[in-house]
């Protein structure tokens, strides 16, 4: 079922590929459900903080989904209604998603490192009447319960104050499947996307969106499922690279996923995580990669053995490529997509060369081009818009509540992802940069409104822009451009001030981690910032005005 067959020429894998999409689907009975024989399985294998090891098979996993999502439906949850996940890689993430998706409901991934503010827009833009998290999660939502009024119901995995504890009420829940049919088009996942004019979008997606990204898993990972797989990311669950391009793929397929140890990315804790767990499938997003080199870790002698690692989010370049073929004894494959249609092009090396700075030939089942202003495909090796064609299974339905930011993502019958690109003769897809403001630092996309907005509610900030500048380890990092307001001294300890207020109210990854004090942005005619200009003049500053 829309599966990428085997073969031995990249004619024959395109010709013997096609979209089987059945009417009714459901993401979490495709995944559980079938591999549930009573025989344990293994599905996710994981170590708690203190590192013990526990193994959650497919048959504990369909009945404690089956048992929340009575739980759920309990707590006045039902089709259409959303439910907010707020956890770092862990089972009972997978559980409150499988749980969820049973009754019809909406899941909204919540990355663990939004402050308050990032947190209460997400809960307060999606309507999200349930939310599942752990003991610092509820800390952090406490304060926030009076301006979300749609939320009702607080479930954690820990015991928590002014939450409700969820194992004791799993215990006593029914094991019964709720009788709830889906359709392959009916929503289930709304993924937060961040935008150039305005606050993070909701990207809502359908259950074929599972279906849509199998061929652009299997493509990079070489006929992936194989015997022996087991697959593992540090990448976090509440992103789409995360759930959609390893946890879910795996699970329907029924390999084993290995679940990231607790804490921040350690370059010699995950390689010998792979090498105790005897993982094969890696995807390791540029930044993790970058760190890894960094570290100096060597996986092959600390006993890492893969059959298959790719890496997306941005471009590698070839040095990165050597090195991983040094370390890993195998060639990265790199893919490419965006959370509003993901994993649309991709290398594989097993069957098609890999040429340096490219990012692939589009999956099959994706037609993919790059068009011009008005949506018309431009001729091979001209630069234009990459784009891919609707309808498409791996597409999504539209940005949530927001019709008008959902016609104009399209020209015609063309999804443009806002990404500059080209396309050889060959059909070698190559990214040269962003269309939009849009920022991508270690594989987040950021839009530079919501760090912006936050910016200028800093006592200090009189008027305020951002924009990406080159970063060595991340690709890109935030850097603002603020106006002080008059009599503020404007110095390194208001800097740093302005960074952490920033980092406490959004998120790690979306502070200003450089910051220019100026007299004066450039304006358009409208009173609109020109970041354009401002990144003009960072390409050709000779010094760096950074406080």
């Amino acid at each position: 079922m829309s599966e990428l067959p085997w073969a031995s020429s990249r004619d024959e894998l395109y010709r013997r590929f096609a979209w089987r999409i059945p009417h009714r689907f459901n993401i979490a009975r495709a995944c559980v459900d079938r591999w549930a024989d009573g025989r344990g399985r293994p599905a996710l294998i994981a170590r708690d903080s203190r590192g013990r090891r526990q193994v959650w098979s497919y048959d504990r996993l369909a009945e404690s989904s089956r048992r929340l999502a009575q739980l759920f439906a309990a707590k006045g949850v039902g089709r259409g209604d959303r439910v907010a996940v707020l956890l770092p890689q862990r089972p009972e993430t997978a559980l409150a998603h499988l749980a969820a998706w049973r009754l019809g409901a909406i899941t909204v991934p919540l990355f663990t490192r939004f402050g308050p503010e990032a947190l209460s827009f997400r809960l307060r833009d999606s309507g999200a009447r349930l939310v599942v998290t752990d003991a610092l999660g509820a800390e952090r939502l406490q304060p926030l319960r009076g301006e979300l009024g749609e939320l009702e119901t607080l479930l954690s995995v820990e015991d928590a104050e002014g939450a409700e504890s969820l194992w004791p009420l799993l215990a006593r829940a029914q094991d019964r499947d709720p009788d709830v049919a889906t359709g392959a088009e009916d929503p289930a996942v709304l993924l937060y996307t961040s935008g150039t004019t305005g606050p993070p979008k909701g990207a809502l997606h359908a259950h074929r969106v599972l279906l849509g990204h199998l061929p652009g898993v299997q493509m990079p990972h070489e006929f992936f499922p194989q015997q022996g797989d087991r697959f593992f990311t540090p990448a976090d669950w509440a992103w789409i690279g995360g759930l959609f391009d390893v946890l879910l793929p795996s699970l329907y397929f029924g390999v084993p996923v290995v679940v990231a140890p607790p804490g921040r990315f350690d370059p010699e804790t995950v390689v010998r995580l792979m090498a105790e767990e005897e993982v094969r499938n890696l995807f390791l997003p540029p930044t993790a990669i970058r760190m890894m080199r960094q570290a100096d870790v060597d996986p092959l002698r600390m006993g890492v053995r893969l059959r298959t690692l790719a890496s997306g989010g941005e471009p590698l370049g070839g040095d990165v490529l050597e090195w991983g073929r040094a370390r890993f004894g195998l060639t990265i494959n790199e893919f490419y997509g965006q959370t509003e249609a993901n994993l649309l092009v991709a290398n594989m090396a097993g069957l098609l060369p890999v040429k340096e700075g490219s990012m692939g030939v589009a999956v099959p089942g994706h037609e993919v081009a790059v068009v011009d202003e008005e949506g018309v495909p431009v001729a091979d090796g001209e630069v234009g818009v990459i784009a891919v064609r609707k309808p498409d299974p791996v597409m999504f339905l539209g940005y949530w509540r927001q019709e008008e930011a959902s016609r104009a993502k399209f020209r015609g019958p063309w999804m443009c992802t806002g990404d500059l690109g080209r396309r050889d003769g060959e059909g070698y897809f190559t990214f040269l940069g962003r269309e939009d403001d849009v920022i991508t630092s270690a594989g987040y996309r950021i839009g530079p409104s919501e760090v912006e907005a936050c910016l200028a509610r800093h006592p200090a900030v009189g008027l305020c822009a951002v924009v990406g500048v080159p970063d060595e380890l991340r690709g890109e990092v935030v850097k603002a451009f603020i106006v002080p307001k008059p009599g503020v001294r404007a110095d390194e300890a208001l800097a740093e001030d302005i960074r952490n207020f920033v980092r406490t109210r959004l998120a790690a990854h979306l502070y200003p981690r450089r910051i220019a004090f100026v007299r004066e942005l450039p304006l358009t005619a409208t009173g609109k910032v020109r970041r354009s200009e401002l990144r003009a003049r960072e390409r050709g500053a000779s010094g760096d005005p950074t406080t």
